[in-house]
């Protein structure tokens, strides 16, 4: 959990002099700038050609794209704000960290609606022009959203059974954090429920897509270079799902960390953990995409040199 991860890591900022807190605050910005400019860049490479704006899976990926973009950027924000040692309201931090877990569930159901479509390709490979049409991937990206939304009005229906008329002030004592918003016991329990129970479906289905490609590519009737990079396909976004599972994985292990580490050291060693557990693959799917992708990687590198190629040949429009 991004927001918890952050909490931990920015609460123990008070122990750390301004100077090491600058040096931490750069190396979580600095890659998150770099990687905030590539999924720019790739989203608006996604946007740039008929052919990837009337095309399905093209649409899921920018779907993708943007919600790890946009979460990128929410918990920057907080982990800037609670560096500062800057506090809000709760209305206020109720809002980013609503919006920050709306983007958080966008993601493991976005690649499930991905493997799906890749399955559909190689097992019913004549079937998928009428299965698989613009109007249906906007029908899934609509329920991926609405079923995502549902969640977060559950979450904030059980934050409004709190009792805000008994504070003295709405402005909140501690930094703003997913943690800090779980004002009443139940919102811990229906969290932890919520996510097991996303990533456990989105694991058998990604799983179930995996071993039917991997089936048909054994076929005679099947193109097998063309199931062999669905399969690969579908291995990467199972690999994408652990990693935003890691996330669960990685707060028991701060947890043990924090027993037996001075205050200090652990702060450290969980910013370091932040950026490689929490920052890094929030950009995973564009320089996977973007790289492997035969149609997508040239116009990606021509806007990623920043249209260089214009100075090499001055005569073309």
């Amino acid at each position: 959990m991004s927001n918890q991860s952050q909490t931990n890591i920015t609460f123990g900022a008070q122990y750390q002099g301004s100077l090491e807190r600058a040096l931490f605050s750069t190396l979580t910005t600095l890659p998150c700038c770099i990687f905030l400019y590539i999924n720019g860049v790739m989203l608006y490479t996604l946007r740039s050609k008929p052919v990837f704006r009337e095309t399905s899976r093209y649409i899921l990926l920018y779907n993708l794209l943007f919600a790890d973009t946009l979460q990128l950027a929410l918990s920057q924000l907080l982990y800037i704000l609670a560096a500062c040692r800057i506090t809000m309201t709760f209305p206020v931090c109720g809002i980013l960290i609503m919006l920050n877990n709306l983007m958080t569930q966008i993601s493991p159901l976005t690649l499930v609606v991905m493997s799906l479509e890749r399955y559909v390709a190689v097992c019913y490979p004549l079937r998928h022009a009428v299965i698989i049409t613009i109007r249906s991937t906007g029908v899934s990206i609509a329920v991926v959203w609405a079923f995502s939304s549902l969640n977060i009005l559950i979450r904030v229906l059980m934050m409004l059974t709190f009792p805000f008329e008994d504070l003295e002030s709405l402005q909140m004592n501690d930094f703003c954090s997913k943690v800090a918003m779980f004002l009443v016991p139940m919102s811990d329990h229906y969290d932890k429920a919520y996510t097991c129970f996303v990533f456990l479906s989105a694991g058998v289905v990604i799983i179930c897509s995996y071993i039917g490609v991997t089936i048909a590519a054994r076929s005679a009737s099947t193109d097998k270079v063309s199931a062999s990079k669905a399969r690969n396909t579908v291995l990467l976004h199972l690999i994408q799902l652990g990693l935003t599972l890691s996330s669960t994985m990685h707060s028991l292990l701060l947890l043990a960390l924090m027993r037996i580490l001075k205050r200090i050291v652990f702060v450290r060693i969980q910013t370091v953990l932040f950026v490689f557990v929490f920052i890094l693959p929030r950009c995973l799917s564009a320089l996977i995409y973007g790289l492997r992708d035969q149609t997508i990687r040239p116009i990606l590198m021509y806007h990623l040199c920043c249209r260089l190629k214009l100075s090499a040949v001055p005569g073309r429009s």
